[in-house]
């Protein structure tokens, strides 16, 4: 539900908006942390996919066994 009111949002900032964004992250945090964070979310990412298919997993074989 919430998807509904942050699409347009997203939709009508613009190049200019999201370069304007960047450059406050980057002024926040750095050129260095920038990375890190980056690959924080990625394993971040990661970790979640690993769990979902996992669960997805222990489904299929339940229904298996049914």
């Amino acid at each position: 539900m919430m998807n509904l009111y942050i699409l347009p949002l997203i939709a009508q900032i613009g190049v200019w908006g999201w370069v304007v964004i960047a450059l406050a992250i980057l002024l926040l945090f750095g050129g260095k942390k920038i990375p890190e964070l980056m690959r924080g979310t990625g394993k971040g990412i990661k970790e979640f996919k690993k769990g979902l298919n996992e669960g997805l997993d222990e489904d299929l074989k339940e229904e298996k066994k049914d």
